[in-house]
């Protein structure tokens, strides 16, 4: 429930339905469902067998597996650092629109509202992007108040924090979904609205951008290849089915997605319906515009409008929350194994210095404007770079794979786990993942990313890739506390004989 709750989050609810739309519609899912079967499953079973066999954070499992790669953990550590300073501000954001919803308190202008509420009016020039340190009380204080829950979450350990928050926050989400999701196809034009999302467009097949976008949606929705689904393996049981686990998370994940694309949908019919225009020329159908313009817009001209958008924001934000604790989970570890300090002390080492740059670089008036540049940039820069590199390390430099295939059979219910594993890992991902990975470095270093100027690029972008970069090599260069040279894996022959 932990890894489906890493898994099920933001980019389930504003990402994918826009993806979708974006890329063909219904025949946007051949590619999405082929993105998941060749690079998805593969790589989450790789992020479970590593974390499985070598029980550990990330810096202390790649270490074991090879000394020569322990500064892959640290890269995966410090990205999650980087991602948990913004996640934790749409969270803040989704939870301040919950409480906003039982009045609609934006009105009939959801655009200027959103706009005032984050501060974006407070500058001289809005329309020109610059970093601006002015504080917004209404995102500072719901920001302070998602990282004081962080933190008391995960330095309860893993038992006591993160597995009870799941156990609730997982299956209210679920059912206050398919609430909203059942309240929304019933208003009119919700036809109209489903059928632009699953209406084939099989043109776009051909496009190589919409299989780049399948990729990537399957890739970041799954939380692999940073070290989340690795950190939760290592705190499973000796026998534990990480195949069949693995198989739940991911398609539990995908359901939801196109649950929410569901639900979105129906209700950008209705608003469609409302307008007098076709849904195709409905704007802002993805990320901040969707959930904090599109949606508020709606709200305010259906039915029972309140109620829906409580329902929608809680589920935002819970969503929200147990992606935003997994990535905590991934980065206090590594500092407590590194250091030799309790969970607690490594999770306030860990999560306030986080806070902090949170608080300065997000919860200002110039918070959209530089959570947009870092997270394209820690995504599509250092995420994928992550993959790329630990496919290629174990499987093809290292040589590993045939190790942890063994293991994921003998601890699993089934064996199904073969050859064409190791393929998909070592050749396939590095493959696809490449791709992608250049074509968006050449992009950025080219033409930059939007419309935004070089130097902001240069400080929210290349400069924070630079500070993990700098930050990986001196925690990898750093004295291990803990006797984490010791640990041997179960060895396999034993596993066999067990089984």
């Amino acid at each position: 429930m932990a890894a489906i709750g890493s898994a099920i989050g933001l980019g389930n609810i504003w990402r994918f339905p826009g993806t979708a739309y974006n890329n063909g519609g219904g025949a946007f899912m051949v590619p999405y469902i082929i993105a998941l079967l060749i690079t998805g499953l593969p790589v989450l079973f790789l992020d479970y067998a590593l974390g499985h066999r070598f029980r550990g954070s990330a810096p202390a499992v790649f270490r074991r597996v090879s000394k020569k790669f322990e500064w892959l953990g640290w890269w995966q550590v410090f990205i999650c650092f980087v991602i948990m300073t913004y996640y934790a501000v749409i969270v803040a954001w989704a939870l301040r629109y919950t409480l906003f919803s039982f009045t609609t308190a934006w009105g009939d202008d959801a655009a200027g509202f959103f706009s005032d509420y984050i501060g974006r009016t407070t500058l001289a020039d809005s329309s020109t992007p610059a970093y601006s340190p002015i504080p917004i009380l209404g995102v500072v204080i719901p920001l302070a108040l998602v990282w004081a829950f962080g933190i008391f979450v995960v330095a309860r350990g893993v038992s006591r924090g993160v597995e009870r928050a799941n156990r609730v926050f997982l299956p209210v989400l679920v059912v206050m979904f398919i609430i909203l999701v059942v309240r929304a196809i019933l208003l009119p034009g919700a036809t109209d609205g489903l059928n632009t999302l699953f209406t084939p467009d099989w043109s776009r097949l051909t496009d190589y951008t919409v299989w780049v976008a399948a990729f990537g949606q399957i890739f970041f929705s799954l939380s692999i290849g940073f070290g989340i689904m690795l950190t939760y393996a290592s705190y499973l049981k000796r026998r534990s089915n990480l195949v069949g686990t693995g198989f739940t998370a991911a398609f539990a994940n995908s359901s939801f997605e196109i649950l929410a694309g569901i639900g979105v949908f129906a209700t950008l019919g209705f608003m469609a319906h409302v307008e007098g225009v076709a849904v195709a020329e409905l704007e802002g159908i993805q990320g901040v515009g969707l959930a904090f313009i599109t949606f508020p817009t709606v709200i305010s001209q259906m039915p029972g409008g309140a109620l829906f958008g409580v329902l929608f924001f809680a589920s935002f934000s819970m969503a929200g929350l147990t992606s935003f604790i997994s990535i905590l989970q991934v980065v206090a570890p590594a500092v407590g194994e590194k250091l030799g300090w309790s969970n607690g002390k490594a999770t306030l080492a860990a999560g306030l210095p986080s806070a902090a740059l949170s608080l300065l670089l997000f919860g200002t008036a110039s918070g959209l404007w530089d959570l947009d540049i870092v997270d394209a940039y820690i995504n599509y820069i250092g995420v994928v770079g992550s993959a790329i590199v630990m496919c290629i390390g174990l499987g093809l430099v290292l040589r590993r794979l045939k190790e942890l295939q063994r293991h994921l059979n003998l601890v699993s219910d089934t064996r199904i786990i073969g050859g064409w594993w190791q393929a998909l890992v070592a050749v396939v991902a590095p493959l696809l993942l490449g791709y992608m990975f250049v074509q968006n470095v050449w992009s950025y270093v080219t033409n930059g990313y939007d419309e935004y100027s070089a130097g902001l690029q240069g400080v929210f972008g290349w400069g924070t890739i630079f500070l993990v970069a700098v930050a990986t090599v001196v925690f990898t260069r750093m004295r291990w506390r803990t006797p984490v040279d010791e640990y041997l894996p179960l060895s396999l022959d034993v596993l066999e004989e067990v089984k």
